[in-house]
């Protein structure tokens, strides 16, 4: 069985719609919307396409009308594109994003796998960086083999005692030092970090058309181009 795994889409179609990867199944991550310019498109995608969707904080943010508790540098960013988001996306979108639960346990192939957003112990807001020592206590009383998170949009794989933690990385805003999106695919028990190429200046000039501040429209697209976040916020958190 083959199966792909993407996060943090942020409502970047253009993103999506070019996965060259085929799957038997696609797992998401959560993060569906906001920041980018076509939530709907992709909501309405993963919808017929994947097999699986836990909730972001971005999603629990339109769907329930509450802060996604992003930290100070990306409030305005957030603030702005989510009610661009909340204008455009139907009552079945809401409804949809409601719906999604915040984790899940699934088995395939005999490896047990564990899917959330953040982290275990708070699967919307939490924010652990892939180094940390607080994996250990996350994971400790989880029944998986393999542990499935996004949130910090940097892909990773780490064995955290003996489970596998592994994080796609952001398919609609990447943080690698590259604008290619990045997902991971697990295959017959093993597990790989991979990346594509997409027309990344497609989404900016649709950015640029969002009804928002210019000047948040200019620092979006440049971290779609850029795949990088602004050196003042490098040392900041969760998105």
């Amino acid at each position: 069985m083959k199966i792909v795994i993407i996060s943090d889409i942020h409502g970047n179609f253009d993103a999506l719609s070019a996965l060259p990867e085929s799957y038997d199944e696609l797992w998401v991550l959560g993060d569906l919307v906001n920041y980018g310019p076509e939530p709907g498109p992709v909501i309405d995608h993963l919808k017929s396409s994947a097999a699986v969707i836990v909730r972001g904080n971005h999603d629990h943010s339109v769907g329930y009308h509450e802060g996604p508790r992003c930290s100070p540098p990306f409030r305005l960013l957030a603030e702005a594109t989510g009610r661009y988001s909340d204008s455009t996306l139907t009552f079945g979108h809401k409804h949809f994003l409601r719906s999604l639960p915040l984790h899940e346990e699934l088995e395939r192939g005999g490896t047990r796998f564990y899917l959330c957003h953040a982290i275990p112990s708070d699967p919307l807001f939490g924010y652990c960086e892939a180094e940390s020592h607080r994996w250990i206590q996350e994971l400790g009383d989880l029944r998986s083999d393999i542990v499935l998170v996004g949130h910090t949009h940097v892909p990773v794989v780490r064995a955290v005692g003996n489970r596998m933690l592994v994080n796609p990385g952001s398919l609609g805003q990447p943080k690698t030092g590259s604008p290619n999106a990045r997902y991971a695919v697990w295959e017959n028990g093993r597990i790989e970090l991979k990346s594509y190429p997409y027309n990344f200046e497609a989404t900016a000039e649709k950015v640029q058309a969002l009804p928002i501040q210019s000047a948040l429209r200019d620092e979006l697209c440049m971290i779609l181009r850029k795949g990088e976040i602004p050196p003042m916020r490098n040392n900041q958190e969760a998105q």
